[in-house]
């Protein structure tokens, strides 16, 4: 069997130490998550996950739109020290994707289908997940480490502003991403018998 996507599976981790000393210009990185995201499956090839890709300032702007948003939640100035260290490490990377979701075509098609109504927002998932797995994949494949965070839906409505994003535009989570200053940790994996059922 090969196992090249399985290796680069592997490769995957959530880095949460990174940098900026990147190789890769902003148009061949802007470039790789495109045609990344372009090649990922979706139900009805319904294509509902969309992206804002943020360098330089804008990158630094989501991240202190996130520490603005939890300041009114986090009231501890102890607790929020934490916190604000913690979006120090996203904002020191080099770049953020933000995965939206385009509600318009979900709910499109839950009137085009309605047997299949129920289903496709589930199925807006799934392809929302898609396009996080490979792009991360695809990052790690040229070197670039990133994580998966969720900030939504605290910070849609001032990312929308600041970023010019319709309306229709769910915001689902954000990726930081950049050169990797440490490697992740050991990871563990639960016993195959509790989570896989073969059948032959």
């Amino acid at each position: 069997m090969k196992e090249e996507l399985l290796n680069l599976a592997k490769q995957r981790r959530s880095i949460y130490a990174l940098g900026k000393q990147v190789d890769q210009d902003n148009n061949e990185i802007a470039t790789l998550i495109k045609e990344t995201m372009k090649a990922v499956p979706s139900a009805f090839n319904s294509q509902t996950t969309r992206a804002v890709i943020a360098f330089g300032d804008g990158h630094d702007q989501v991240w202190e739109i996130v520490r603005a948003a939890l300041r009114k939640v986090v009231l501890d100035d102890d607790a929020f020290a934490q916190t604000s260290a913690k979006i120090d490490s996203f904002k020191a990377a080099y770049g953020t994707v933000l995965y939206f979701t385009d509600m318009d075509i979900v709910h499109n098609l839950e009137e085009q289908f309605p047997s299949y109504a129920d289903n496709f927002y589930d199925w807006s998932e799934q392809a929302i997940g898609n396009a996080n797995f490979a792009v991360w994949t695809a990052l790690a494949e040229n070197g670039l480490g990133a994580s998966l965070q969720h900030y939504n839906p605290l910070i849609d409505d001032a990312i929308r502003e600041a970023f010019g994003v319709p309306a229709s535009w769910r915001l689902r989570a954000e990726m930081p991403f950049g050169s990797i200053e440490a490697p992740a940790g050991e990871k563990e994996f639960m016993d195959d018998a509790d989570r896989f059922k073969v059948v032959d």
